[in-house]
Formats: C-alpha cells, structure tokens, sequence
C-alpha cells in the first residue's frame, strides 16, 4: 500500500496515533527537564479536510469526524479533541494537525522537535507551517538515517516518532530494523511506531522481529473499526510503543475499547488489542 497521508489524514489510524502521542507528550512534559521530540517522516504537518485528496476518499468521517462532538468522550481523549478544536479556531475550521504541528504546539523553553520528512512539496509545506517557531528545526531527508544523526539527543530525554508511509511490504522489516539500531543508541528513550493493519500476516511478523530485537519495555495497541483481512483494505491500525510512560496501559485499557464502538464500521465491527509483546529485561 502506499500510504499517502494527505488521502488518510484525520481516519482512524491518525486518531489511534495521535491521542497517543498526546498522552506521551504530557507525560514527558511533566518533569521539567527538556525532551528532544524526532519526528521522522513528518508529512506536510496539517491537512485541509475539506481538499480535494481528503475529500475523495472521506476517510476522515469515520475518524476525528465522528469524535468532535463527542460529548461524553473519556477524559484522556480530552486533550487531543481540545488541541484539534483549537487548531481548527485558529487557523481553520476544516484543518487536521499533523504530528509535527501537534509536538511543535506543546513545546516548552528549552524543548525541542525535529521533523524530517523527504518528499519535497510535503517538506516545504512542513517548512512553512513552523516557521520561526523557536526550538524546531526542519529537515528535509531521509527519516531513518536521522535517527544515527540525532541519537542519542543531549536532553537524554524525548520521544521518538516513526511513521513511514508503508510504499510496500518491506516497509516492515526496515521499521524493526530502524527500532533496533536507534534504541542501541538511546534506549532510555521513549519510542512510538505506527503501522497499517491490513494484512494479518504481515502485521505479526513484524511483532515477531520487534520480540526477536530483544529490546525490552515494549507494549503493542491496536485499534480497528472491521474485521482483518487482506482483502478489504486498512482496518485499523497499530502502535509498537517502547519505554511506555507509567500507566498509559491503564489508560489505553480503558480508552480502546470507546474507541472501538465509537468508530467501528458498521457498528459493533471495531476491535482493539493491547498486550506486551516484551515486559522488563
């Protein structure tokens, strides 16, 4: 599949990955020593919905579009709806943020993000959107050879976001390869993996290279909103999540499974999955 996010923005693999990287982005935030925040293959930062990409396939419904008037939404979904409601107050009312916009809007003094993204028109359109904004650096290039470049950060401290856009079936085995060399480089760090769930087979042979690293600490979530099969498209999506903040599985525990009802396509078809696929060393 090629996953071109401009299509995709704001559906349920965004909403999965992006109150994630929320909740994290607090959690770091809560001590008050700096964070480096790398974002690898950063994209374009922010989507019009209402463009023609995001209109033609209307992903986005059945995604956040079914999650901004949700009155009783948990409160851990609370500050990713209010970072997206107050994004689209101030620069737009049909505007998605990215997750570079989202890092670069919770950076404190002394923070910083570094986005890479290759793609050229997604790397000017990312340059713009976070111009001048003090602690961000943009690069254009290749996000996985960033993380020899950038690793390990002199914070000591930071989240690692790597989300690429899945052009084919090996995008897999250079995900758990990357993981693996940039955790040698900075294993107290805190590390988010984002994946399509499309075809079940490929999904648990990624699992099964991630568990053969031998790194520790790493807890997999899945969300889907139909049944898995190779034939009927994305389902869903999955996050690979190394060095977890204490107590983000209670919290996604609870959360998943709202998750699941709210966006399953027809109703009661979503699923969720949370498990360890390695606990401590």
């Amino acid at each position: 599949m090629n996953y071109r996010h401009d299509y995709h923005a704001g559906n349920v693999g965004d909403v999965l990955k992006h109150v994630v990287l929320t909740l994290i982005l607090e959690h770091l935030r809560a001590k008050p020593k700096p964070i480096l925040v790398l974002d690898t293959h950063a994209g374009a930062g922010a989507f019009d919905l209402a463009g023609d990409a995001a209109s033609r396939t209307g992903e986005w419904r059945g995604g956040i579009g079914r999650l901004l008037d949700a009155d009783e939404a948990p409160a851990a979904l609370r500050p990713y709806l209010d970072l997206v409601r107050g994004v689209r107050e101030a620069r737009g009312a049909t505007l998605y943020p990215g997750s570079p916009l989202i890092a670069a809007l919770g950076l404190r003094p002394g923070d910083r993000l570094v986005a890479v993204e290759r793609h050229p028109d997604a790397h000017a359109a990312l340059a713009a959107l976070l111009a001048r904004r003090p602690g961000v650096r943009v690069e254009a290039g290749d996000g996985y050879a960033s993380l020899a470049a950038l690793l390990p950060p002199p914070e000591r401290r930071g989240l690692v976001l790597i989300d690429p856009p899945f052009e084919d079936r090996a995008e897999y085995q250079a995900l758990a390869t990357a993981l693996a060399h940039a955790h040698r480089r900075f294993a107290t760090g805190v590390f988010m993996l984002w994946y399509p769930i499309k075809d079940p087979g490929a999904v648990e042979a990624f699992h099964q290279q991630v568990i053969a690293s031998g790194i520790a600490r790493v807890l997999a979530a899945e969300l889907t909103t139909r049944p898995t099969t190779t034939i009927a498209g994305l389902a869903g999506a999955g996050l690979i999540l190394v060095n977890p903040p204490w107590r983000l599985e209670e919290t996604l525990r609870d959360l998943l499974p709202w998750l699941a009802a709210r966006l399953a396509e027809p109703p009661g078809a979503g699923g969720w999955w949370l498990d360890w696929l390695r606990g401590e060393a």
